[in-house]
């Protein structure tokens, strides 16, 4: 029971969800939030943002088939080391073409 000119507490114990509880759900169901910013002047379009948030948990992004994080060499290291990789095989492929006759003339 709350007293004339006093605020409720806003984590009561009768007080319905809490944060951990709207979190839980946020991340199970996946929340989008989407907007358009746009500066006209004069009929001319001088700039335009178009913002998209999705805020979802991991296994749920994958489920609606995002996964980009997993591409990212900067986000993730097996990504990282398959970037080096492939960078290494262009590169000796370059120096392969560069000197032809190297490989041949280094083995006994």
């Amino acid at each position: 029971m709350t007293m004339p000119g006093r605020l409720p507490e806003p984590y009561a114990q009768g007080g319905g969800t809490n944060l951990a509880d709207v979190l839980e759900r946020v991340l199970d169901k996946g929340v989008v939030i989407a907007g358009d910013i746009r500066i006209n002047l004069l009929d001319i379009e001088l700039l335009t943002v178009k913002l998209r948030l999705v805020v979802a948990s991991v296994d749920k992004a994958k489920e609606m088939g995002i996964d980009w994080w997993e591409d990212d060499p900067a986000l993730s290291s097996r990504a990282r080391r398959n970037e080096l990789a492939r960078e290494n095989a262009e590169l000796r492929e370059r120096l392969a073409q560069l000197e032809p006759g190297r490989g041949e003339e280094e083995a006994p």
